[in-house]
């Protein structure tokens, strides 16, 4: 009869497992290294913001030029259009100049008589004579004037001695008030003809003035654009009537444009005129402008607004005021990232 070996099995050592190591836990390894960037982020940030003022509390601004009428009169063209580029002396708007033309000719025909007139057998080379001859008489009056004074002079010294009787006296003292009579007449008759004259040719200044007045009224018809630039904001038609002084429309010159950065007045103390500026436009998200420091304002844009801060009310907050920088864009105007008047920007200032 045969067994089994059945205690075989149990009779067998019991087999142990091997001790394993516990895993590294990364936690600790991971926080370290963050901890690490952030101080190394840190420090860099501290030093960058010694040398650096950043904000984006800035926009492109630039020059809006109205058009303004300078002569009344109904619309007769209007070849621009809204938004296109036009160069300084085009003409922008033109008034209907027939009733000033016809002042003009008028003017013009005022003066042609008035020289004319002036012309006429001489008339300005007899005055001139005239006034010649006026002035010998009143040379001649002057000398019959002296004459009669020397010797009223000596009939006064003879008649204290007795020489001369008070007749002959008293024909010496007429004819020196006789002299002097004379000269004053001779005097006026000159005053008289240089007024002739002058007041011919007063008339022909005023007529010649009234000329140059209308034809500068005729040349206002034409309104030309005052700058190169881009046309906007048009507010007219064909056939309407202006007023003097009348606002058409604007012309923005695009190759003059700035930036305007609003920084606070905690981090101006640096800040200097000719300090570089990196100048980033929300419209091109992918290119930098460089420019500089041009300016920095004297008052905080508080100052200068409509109702400006009073401390003294009773009501004092205080508030971080921010004092505006122009900052000039280097180069011109890029055609592929044109600058516009009212793009919002952020700027970065390098201060020495």
């Amino acid at each position: 009869m045969s067994t089994a070996p059945a205690n075989s099995e149990s009779a067998a050592a019991p087999v142990v497992a091997a001790p394993t190591k516990p895993k590294a836990n990364p936690a600790p390894i991971i926080l370290g290294l963050i901890a690490l960037v952030a101080v190394a982020y840190g420090a860099e940030r501290f030093v960058w913001g010694r040398t650096h003022v950043r904000t984006d509390n800035a926009q492109v601004e630039g020059n809006v030029v109205p058009v303004l009428a300078r002569v009344s009169g109904y619309i007769a063209a209007i070849p621009v259009k809204e938004n296109q580029p036009v160069q300084a002396g085009d003409v922008l708007v033109q008034i209907d100049d027939r009733e000033l033309k016809a002042k003009l000719a008028q003017a013009e025909a005022d003066l042609q008589g008035a020289l004319a007139n002036v012309s006429q057998k001489g008339r300005v080379g007899q005055i001139e004579a005239q006034e010649a001859a006026a002035q010998a008489t009143v040379a001649q009056a002057e000398a019959n004037a002296r004459k009669a004074h020397d010797d009223l002079q000596r009939y006064i010294t003879l008649s204290s001695r007795n020489v001369v009787s008070k007749q002959q006296l008293d024909g010496a003292r007429a004819a020196f008030e006789a002299a002097d009579a004379g000269l004053l007449a001779a005097r006026k008759q000159v005053q008289a003809i240089q007024a002739s004259l002058n007041g011919a040719n007063a008339r022909v200044a005023a007529l010649q003035a009234a000329k140059e007045q209308a034809t500068l009224q005729v040349s206002f018809t034409r309104i030309l654009a005052p700058v190169s630039g881009v046309v906007s904001r048009k507010s007219i038609d064909l056939g309407q009537f202006l007023q003097p002084g009348q606002t058409t429309m604007a012309v923005v010159p695009l190759d003059d444009v700035w930036v305007v950065a609003n920084l606070k007045e905690t981090e101006v103390e640096h800040v200097r005129v000719g300090d570089a500026v990196e100048v980033e436009v929300d419209a091109y998200p992918h290119h930098k402008f460089q420019g500089h420091v041009e300016s920095v304002s004297p008052a905080t844009g508080a100052k200068f607004s409509l109702l400006p801060p009073d401390n003294a009310t009773g009501n004092f907050t205080k508030v971080v005021q921010r004092i505006p920088v122009r900052v000039r864009v280097d180069g011109a105007n890029d055609p592929k990232f044109p600058l516009r008047p009212g793009m919002s920007a952020d700027i970065t200032v390098t201060t020495k």
